[in-house]
């Protein structure tokens, strides 16, 4: 089962199990929800191609005592309708769970349209919320069980790419994954691990991974920054998490490269989600030669 077929599984028994759960979607995924829409109309609604609608009534949803689970493409629920998640949810105090699939490039065949970058740095203007980047169809599971189970803002970013590896959902606290004493960190966030992980098989480093980003982890961050070099690894635009990692880092000297989807770099030809990962540097290859060269010229000056 991928994640996305995940997602609909869980959101649909997290429906039928506890009935202050609603889910409201807009027509993405409807091929694997009617079943409990048809079980549970009063509560799964389905709003046709109307995203802003889609965030309204969930805050509606939410006013109303609810638990809404909102859902369609990524780019639709963020950049099309921030204006309604900033105000339906945010200025109004209520919680609910936002839960965005296509990510950067999962619809590259989509073109632009139907790619969002930028959705982590646009949410991460909201007070508050809890962002997720499950990378496997068990974290999927775990991080949309935790956020029913929570009262705050959450949003999960689902996407097709994937680690090999699952790990426990602990918001605000990262895993090491690998600790080499006096060495670089690198930190991976969501489906970025395995390439890290690549990149950095032949070389010293300390790689920490968060399939949550916020809350962010400043004191696991701390606690393994022995030189100083920070690498930070987003599947999204970069430097989304710079200020948290800055922050964290703001009484220890040290030198950060912030790698992710380029902002200054967007691409307009369609192709394959891979091929657009490795035009901005994310698969492994393209993460060894920033790293490499982040390294060196640190080397260089501190030699001069």
């Amino acid at each position: 089962m991928n994640p996305r077929q995940q997602f609909a599984a869980t959101a649909s028994a997290l429906v039928r199990e506890d009935p202050s759960v609603a889910l409201v979607y807009a027509e993405i995924s409807g091929q694997f929800l009617g079943e409990v829409e048809r079980d549970h109309p009063d509560r799964v609604v389905n709003v046709g191609i109307r995203e802003q609608l889609l965030v309204n009534v969930g805050a509606g949803m939410a006013l109303a005592g609810l638990r809404p689970i909102v859902h369609t493409f990524s780019s639709f629920l963020v950049e099309r309708a921030f204006e309604q998640v900033k105000l339906g949810f945010g200025h109004q105090g209520v919680g609910g769970v936002l839960v965005g699939v296509g990510g950067s490039f999962d619809v590259a065949a989509g073109g632009r349209t139907h790619q969002a970058p930028g959705d982590m740095a646009l949410l991460d203007t909201l007070p508050g919320i809890s962002l997720h980047a499950p990378s496997t169809s068990a974290e999927v599971d775990a991080a949309l069980r935790a956020a029913i189970a929570s009262d705050g803002l959450d949003y999960l970013r689902v996407v097709a790419q994937t680690n090999e590896v699952s790990y426990p959902h602990r918001p605000g606290r990262f895993h090491v994954v690998r600790r080499v004493p006096g060495a670089p960190v690198v930190l991976a966030v969501g489906p970025a691990l395995d390439a890290v992980l690549a990149a950095t098989a032949d070389r010293p480093a300390t790689v920490l991974y968060a399939n949550t980003i916020r809350p962010f982890d400043p004191a696991g961050l701390r606690a393994v920054v022995d030189v100083p070099e920070v690498v930070l690894v987003e599947p999204w635009t970069a430097g989304t998490s710079a200020h948290a990692v800055a922050e964290a880092l703001r009484e220890v000297p040290h030198r950060l490269l912030a790698l992710g989807v380029d902002r200054r770099h967007e691409l307009r030809r369609y192709g394959r989600p891979e091929e657009h990962v490795a035009a901005h540097g994310l698969d492994a290859a393209g993460l060894r030669a920033s790293i490499a060269g982040f390294l060196a010229a640190g080397s260089l000056r501190a030699i001069s």
